[in-house]
């Protein structure tokens, strides 16, 4: 009845909007997801689906704690526990700590990240160390657009101009000096998509070539060559991984990305505790500590009055 009875009230129609949790917590979204559809969870069961379909349309940063879904949704946190754990062992679901490198403080952040698409033990350890370029699955191409009905008369198409192209077409109404014609914008903007492609943005790029300006420009177009390949902004660092630790869905413990197989750690899947390895002495030592024993019961014996 529970059911039946989420299925019929879309998550949207909730009077009130979902709680977010504090800054930097809640739902995480994982890179590379498919496209939406109806058919995303169908592979869960019913309570399953209506958990992740509701998660799924949550904004990032939502409170997505078994308290918090409790309040809203029409199951009880037992049930909402067992949910979620079956969603991390469906691989929409994953839990961990993540502590931002860079960052002036040494806490570690909890984190809950979710993903549409499910993934599997191997995407979620290559998302641990940052790789998921490689195996993230990239939406499908989106379908040609239909032919369009061929006009009578037959009409020059005039290209659009690139962000480059109409940034130094309109320099001259920041600065008359630089007034540029069509062939000097073709010509630099190959130079200004440098710009763009090193992060600057539109003022950026305005604020080079317009600022301290000689008197007078004898050359628009070479003194804006000259200004862009002078200030051209250095390469962006790339930036590195963040540090991530998973944890088991059950019992918390953080692991391996390897040893949490389907989210959970190997005592709570029924597997027994490996014991470590008993430490061996070389023979020499061994040796040596006997002899050790054997003197020292020889003093004793001595030293013991008849």
């Amino acid at each position: 009845m529970a059911d039946s009875h989420f299925s019929a009230v879309p998550p949207a129609a909730h009077p009130d909007p979902h709680p977010m949790a504090n800054p930097g917590y809640g739902k995480r979204c994982v890179p590379g997801q498919l496209a939406r559809t109806n058919n995303d969870f169908s592979h869960l069961p019913p309570r399953e689906a209506a958990v992740a379909a509701y998660v799924d349309r949550l904004p990032e940063g939502a409170d997505i704690s078994v308290k918090t879904l409790a309040k809203v949704l029409p199951y009880g946190q037992c049930a909402l526990r067992t949910a979620l754990q079956r969603l991390v062992s469906a691989g929409h679901l994953r839990r961990g700590r993540e502590h931002l490198l860079g960052s002036d403080s040494a806490r570690w952040v909890t984190r809950t990240w979710f993903s549409r698409t499910a993934r599997d033990d191997a995407w979620w350890a290559e998302f641990t160390r940052g790789c998921v370029d490689d195996a993230s699955p990239s939406p499908p191409p989106p379908p040609p657009p239909p032919p369009s009905p061929s006009p009578g008369p037959v009409t020059a198409q005039h290209p659009t101009c690139s962000r480059a192209f109409t940034l130094l077409a309109a320099l001259g109404r920041t600065a008359p000096a630089l007034s540029l014609s069509a062939r000097d914008c073709s010509d630099l903007e190959p130079l200004v998509v440098a710009w763009f492609e090193r992060g600057a943005t539109d003022q950026d790029v305005l604020r080079a070539l317009t600022t301290g300006l000689p008197t007078p420009v004898y050359s628009a177009a070479a003194l804006t060559r000259t200004r862009l390949i002078g200030k051209l902004p250095p390469e962006r660092a790339s930036a590195r991984p963040a540090l991530r630790v998973l944890e088991c869905a059950k019992c918390g413990t953080p692991g391996r990305p390897e040893a949490l197989l389907g989210g959970e750690c190997g005592p709570c899947r029924g597997e027994p505790t490996p014991r470590p390895p008993a430490s061996r002495l070389p023979s020499e030592k061994v040796r040596a500590h006997a002899a050790e024993a054997r003197a020292a019961a020889t003093r004793r014996a001595e030293r013991t009055p008849a």
